[in-house]
């Protein structure tokens, strides 16, 4: 093998992870019975797929077309930054608002962390 066909290969296996994570996420949003674990679903493994394809077709076009493209990087950074913090708010405003959760939740930590806030007068 060349050093081509290894990039090739390493920036195929990418861009294919990166779509199978994507597809994990949208068999998530349609099973899954709460939104607390369908945002789970879409923040992490629609995060990373969605990095994985823009990194593999970086390296695809910086290593064998030989054109560097600095808004795919950022692309990635952004992605990288923004989606995690805006799944946690997301789910943060859901439980603020009330949204019940799923009978099968097991633990609500949440409510165990705002109890003892409330206690040492952190929260109204």
């Amino acid at each position: 093998m060349t050093e081509m066909e290894i990039v090739k290969f390493f920036a195929g296996l990418f861009i294919l992870f990166g779509a199978f994570l994507s597809l994990v996420t949208a068999f998530g949003l349609i099973r899954l019975p709460d939104v607390y674990t369908r945002n789970h679903a879409a923040s992490k493994s629609a995060t990373m797929g969605v990095m994985l394809v823009l990194l593999g077709t970086f390296l695809y076009f910086w290593l064998i077309e030989h054109h560097f493209n600095s808004r795919l990087l950022l692309g990635v950074l952004f992605i990288f930054l923004t989606s995690p913090v805006a799944g946690h708010l997301i789910a943060r405003a859901a439980y603020n608002s009330g949204v019940k959760l799923s009978d099968r939740t097991v633990q609500d930590d949440l409510a165990k962390a705002r109890k003892k806030m409330k206690a040492e007068g952190h929260l109204k």
